[in-house]
């Protein structure tokens, strides 16, 4: 049976570490023309000769140029967690449900740090950026007050949506830099359980581990 699936499957998988790798290196070239010349002094069109692709290939993977300086990603919870989440779970206690819906978000996250990292630079030296980036931090915030809200329909909970989301958005940043400030070592998601710990000692003085 193992070898009926492989098949299929092998094709499945590298089809999508193509597309992977193609958005990556359009990310790379836009990051770094920008860079180097300005983002006004920079064309979808330098972008692709940069790399050897059309522009329709371009337009495949991004809206315009901007949001392939920023790396712009579908970034939110998947339907399944989202689904578990609403329904209560997957354990019934709310600080540890939204441990679970980070942990789905980094599984999810496609571009690197490095990456984030030069996003940011260019945020700070191309103000028209800034907008396109508040966008869509927003984007993240407003689809999760959305299943905070459908969850608080049938699972009454203190907190407001708006602050959970706020906390979702703390947690994915702080784990983010303690993975850093660790070294990168292993990925961000395996920094997640301490900084839930840290959080959880803010509420619940003498819940830290020694």
């Amino acid at each position: 049976m193992q070898n009926l699936v492989e098949p299929s499957a092998a094709p499945t998988g590298l089809r999508e570490r193509k597309k992977r790798e193609r958005r990556e290196a359009l990310i790379d070239a836009a990051q770094t023309l920008v860079l180097e010349r300005g983002l006004d002094d920079v064309t979808v069109e330098d972008v692709c000769t940069s790399i050897g692709v059309s522009t329709r290939t371009f337009f495949n993977y991004f809206a315009s140029k901007d949001d392939a300086v920023l790396g712009v990603e579908d970034f939110s919870p998947s339907p399944d967690a989202v689904a578990v989440f609403v329904a209560g779970g997957p354990t019934g206690d709310l600080l540890d449900d939204l441990q679970a819906l980070v942990t789905d978000l980094l599984a999810h996250q496609v571009m690197s740090l490095d990456r984030v990292h030069r996003a940011i630079r260019l945020v700070e030296r191309e103000p028209r950026l800034l907008a396109r980036h508040m966008w869509w931090i927003e984007n993240l915030r407003t689809g999760l007050v959305g299943v905070f809200d459908r969850r608080r329909a049938d699972h009454p909970f203190v907190p407001e949506p708006e602050l959970l989301a706020m906390v979702v958005m703390s947690l994915l940043r702080t784990t983010t830099l303690e993975w850093e400030r660790l070294g990168r070592t292993g990925e961000p998601v395996d920094h997640l359980g301490s900084v839930v710990t840290q959080l959880r000692a803010l509420v619940r003085p003498g819940s830290a581990p020694d």
